[in-house]
């Protein structure tokens, strides 16, 4: 993809930050999704219905700064594959981080909450992200900006125990069975939720694409 034109293709509707009504619980999930996958539905689907969400926006990068990006798909691309495998009408696919030029979760979600008065949000985030949640830049601003909700990913369950993020907030953290308060919660507050995991990912689908 030309990071000079991270929008190309795209079509119009997606720069545009979704809609959320004051009063809203709307969760939070952003990622390359290089491809989108079942994995990433289940994890959206779970985060629905244990966090009561009214609304869950896919929200699909232009780029992540922590990876290596020359592999990565078209945006417009990857919005239609997240289309496809989205779970149901509630959540929202978008992009519109490349409309105004956001590389980082911590100025999307500053972004996203100035934006919206009055809604709720919740940060949702795999497993598999808790272990390196520390090297994003600002993490510990996103973890007071909004509550967080970590979900299970295979061989990730035993990540809220040692990664620094779990450490350095273990006092916020929430028991699962309070999920559903989660949104409504003054953070830092985050919660890890148990459940069916997929054993889908971005980076195993794209290597066998290359293989065959």
């Amino acid at each position: 993809m030309n990071p000079a034109a991270p929008a190309a293709g795209v079509p119009p509707h997606y720069l545009h930050m979704p809609h959320a009504g004051r009063g809203m619980a709307v969760g939070l999930f952003g990622g390359s999704f290089n491809p989108p996958h079942a994995g990433h539905a289940l994890v959206a689907e779970i985060a629905l219905r244990r966090l009561r969400l009214d609304q869950l926006w896919w929200i699909v990068t232009p780029g992540n700064p922590l990876k290596d990006n020359s592999g990565l798909a078209p945006l417009a691309g990857r919005l239609a594959a997240s289309e496809a495998v989205k779970p149901g009408p509630r959540v929202k696919v978008t992009a519109f981080e490349a409309a105004h030029n956001v590389r980082y979760t911590a100025d999307m979600v500053a972004l996203v909450t100035a934006r919206n008065p009055g809604v709720d949000f919740v940060w949702i985030m795999g497993a598999d992200n808790l272990r390196d949640f520390h090297r994003w830049q600002r993490w510990r601003e996103i973890a007071a900006t909004v509550p967080i909700a970590v979900i299970d990913r295979p061989g990730a369950t035993l990540s809220f125990l040692s990664s620094k993020m779990a450490k350095a907030f273990g006092h916020a953290r929430v028991d699962e069975d309070d999920a559903p308060l989660l949104a409504r919660m003054r953070p830092p507050a985050w919660t890890f939720i148990h459940g069916p995991r997929s054993s889908l990912s971005s980076t195993a689908l794209r290597n066998a694409a290359k293989k065959s």
